[in-house]
Parts: C-alpha cells; sequence; structure tokens
C-alpha cells in the first residue's frame, strides 16, 4: 500500500517528508494544517500512509453509511455523535490514553472554510492525555507535506498558540484565501526553492 501511495503522491506533484517524522508521532495530537478542501483528507491519509503512522480521527456519525462507514473505519476513522457528547475534550483524551501507540488527527481550523481563529480543542486533549502536539502540514504553496516540531503545551494557550502558528505562516491551503495564515510571510522559503 505504501508504494501505491507514493505513486498517487508522485502524480498528485505532492512530496512528502519521510525523514523527519519524530518519535513523539508514536502517541501524540497530531494537527493538520492547512485544512481547505475534502480532498486534503485523501492526499493526508495517503501522506500518512507513506510515513507509517498509525492514527485516529473523529468523524460525525452521519458519515458511516455503507459503504463509505467501512472504508472509513479501516482508515482509522471512529463515529461521534456530537449530540450526545457532552465533554469532547475527555472523551477524546481518553481515545489516546487508552492506546499504546496512536496519533489522534485533528484540523486545527475546525472547518475547511476560512476561520480567522483556530479551535483550543486540540490543545486541551493534549494536555488531558498528557501527549504533545506534532505539527503535521500540507502546505500547497511548496507542494510539500510532513511532519514539523512537536510541542508541549505550557498550560498557556495565548503564548503556546502564537508559537505553534509561526511554524505555518504563510502556508496555502488546496483553495487559495481560505487559510488563515497564509498571508504571514512564509515561514520555509527554502522548501520554494525544492519545488518541483
Amino acid at each position: 500500500m505504501k508504494y501505491i501511495a507514493l505513486l498517487i503522491l508522485k502524480i498528485l506533484r505532492v512530496r512528502i517528508d519521510t525523514k523527519n517524522i519524530p518519535k513523539e508521532a508514536e502517541k501524540c495530537v497530531l494537527l493538520f494544517a492547512p485544512h481547505t478542501s475534502a480532498f486534503d483528507f485523501v492526499v493526508g491519509r495517503l501522506a500518512l500512509t507513506v510515513m507509517g503512522v498509525k492514527t485516529i480521527f473523529l468523524i460525525k456519525k452521519e458519515m458511516f453509511w455503507f459503504p463509505l462507514g467501512s472504508l472509513l473505519k479501516s482508515l482509522g476513522g471512529m463515529p461521534i455523535d456530537r449530540k450526545h457528547v457532552r465533554n469532547f475534550t475527555s472523551h477524546a483524551a481518553n481515545l489516546i490514553k487508552e492506546k499504546n501507540e496512536i496519533a489522534f488527527l485533528i484540523a486545527p481550523e475546525g472547518t475547511r472554510a476560512l476561520n480567522p481563529k483556530w479551535k483550543k480543542g486540540f490543545y486541551y486533549i493534549a494536555q488531558e492525555a498528557n501527549v504533545p502536539i506534532v505539527l503535521g502540514y500540507l502546505d500547497y504553496r511548496s507542494r510539500r507535506g510532513g511532519m514539523g516540531p512537536v510541542f508541549y503545551p505550557t498550560n498557556n494557550y495565548e503564548a503556546d498558540i502564537v508559537e505553534i502558528e509561526k511554524f505555518y505562516y504563510g502556508m496555502q491551503g488546496k483553495h487559495k484565501g481560505q487559510f488563515n495564515l497564509e498571508n504571514y510571510p512564509y515561514a520555509h522559503p527554502e522548501w520554494l526553492a525544492k519545488k518541483r
């Protein structure tokens, strides 16, 4: 499956960094940004296959109809009834705690539309599960994807989010203009020099 995923990514002209996968990716909250298109899920899933990272992600239970439900489960999807989960943060943190090795995949924007402020849930999930946050990315400006720095929450969300977002400065989603950090000075100009 890994070689098929690599071939598809090559056809899509997306380069995945398979050399810089932090050890902490074995058990973490894994951010996935920018997220501006449903197609990001396909490319992201292919990238994770190539990187060999086992992930889980929560998706609304309404998506688990036949045959899509079986496919989503095989990819690490877990259905969630958002109307009946009173404390989503604790629910997600418990899922992480129950596993020895798992990356909990989450899009911090919380939507594919432009969102000027990221949702805070990923941060509090990591805190409650006592795991690091790994900064995953899929940047259409440089056509690169992979994992960046590992971040340990300090209990100061306002200061921490500034540091986390700096890594994503200037990155672009599939749909230009829908990522809130797109217009900042590009944090990774060296990637553009290596762009294929």
